[in-house]
């Protein structure tokens, strides 16, 4: 009777073992982060024969702090992917991604398959940046990998806020432009940059993208406008004028909208908090405050011109109608309504610290 049990419950332990079996396998297949390759930017360009050409910028795990660049082309992106994995010995993993970069002409050309494939797939974050480059993917590449200081963090820190980010820059994850090509009243605004001679890059502006199209390029202080816009705190801005340096401590922005006879109307209000960092000559405080709200207005008048040029509303205006068009109405707004946009600035200088002007 004993010789029964014991077999009985021999069975149930090997039972038991079989149901746990499968649930263990599956941390058999992790990888060791030193088996595992990590880019921190993935460059895309197109060749000459329409197919994708991807640079990838992965840091060297060794103690040399040193990155590796490697290139391959192919049909699709992840077909690249796999093939370049292949042919090293480690397996690349795009999680840890930070930076897509793509070449002007790609971006002219149209980057919506791609975005919405990033979309689709789960290899990439959507929360990754895209970024323009003024210059072939090679030259930029061949630039990028001769720089002996060259790290995979001091290329992220260039657009990262809490590092090297400035206001005049604009931060646009891959959701931010695909949810542009979705939608009827919100474009986008992408960093420019070029390989840098004494630094990681150089700064050109940004482009406009409408349908995930690059449509047209704004300046650096237009995108500072853009910023403010958008309402991230322009804090720690410089502006230069004739006769001083203004910083630029805090903004503040509302609107009011109305139609009338089929045409938008809005009225913004913008409020800045600045302190006088320095003067040329003997300037007012009224001269300052007069010269730089005016400054300011004809910046955002430009972004503007732009924007309607290009019937991409990069200032999402539209969003601001959403309310007082039906979506029926909200599909034509870029060829419809947005050309006849009656717009106005009202600027509002306090200026919170005097001072050179202490003494005036």
């Amino acid at each position: 009777m004993n010789s029964h049990l014991k077999i009985r419950s021999s069975l149930r332990r090997i039972a038991i073992l079989i149901l746990v079996f499968p649930l263990l396998s599956g941390c058999w297949d992790i990888k060791d982060i030193n088996h595992r390759s990590l880019p921190v930017m993935m460059g895309i360009s197109l060749t000459d024969e329409h197919k994708y050409k991807v640079f990838l910028d992965i840091p060297s795990t060794g103690e040399t702090g040193s990155v590796n660049i490697v290139s391959e082309t192919g049909e699709t992106i992840n077909d690249i992917i796999d093939r370049i994995s292949m042919n090293m010995e480690s397996q690349v993993d795009l999680l840890h991604l930070k930076i897509i970069l793509v070449d002007k002409s790609f971006a002219q050309d149209g980057m919506d398959d791609i975005i919405s494939g990033f979309m689709r797939s789960r290899n990439i974050s959507s929360k990754t940046l895209l970024v323009i480059s003024d210059e072939s993917l090679d030259d930029f590449f061949g630039i990028i990998a001769n720089k002996p200081e060259q790290t995979g963090n001091s290329i992220y820190d260039f657009f990262e806020k809490n590092a090297g980010w400035n206001p005049q820059m604009t931060d646009t994850r891959i959701w931010q432009v695909f949810r542009s090509i979705h939608s009827y009243t919100r474009d986008v605004v992408v960093p420019i940059v070029r390989a840098g001679k004494s630094t990681n890059f150089t700064y050109l502006g940004s482009a406009i993208i409408k349908n995930g199209k690059m449509q047209g390029q704004l300046t650096a202080p237009e995108t500072l406008m853009t910023n403010a816009y958008y309402g991230e705190s322009v804090h720690g801005k410089i502006e230069v004028m004739d006769e001083a340096t203004v910083q630029i401590m805090s903004n503040e922005l509302s609107h009011k909208t109305w139609m009338k006879d089929d045409q938008p109307f809005i009225r913004s209000s913008m409020k800045l908090k600045v302190t006088i960092l320095e003067t040329k000559g003997h300037p007012s405080e009224e001269d300052i405050k007069k010269n730089l709200e005016k400054m300011l207005k004809l910046r955002l008048k430009n972004v503007l011109q732009k924007s309607i040029a290009n019937e991409a509303d990069i200032l999402a205006i539209g969003q601001l109608f959403r309310t007082q068009l039906p979506r029926a109405e909200l599909r034509k707004w870029r060829e419809k309504y947005y050309p006849h946009l009656d717009y106005e600035l009202e600027v509002k200088t306090i200026i919170e610290n005097r001072g050179n002007l202490k003494s005036l």
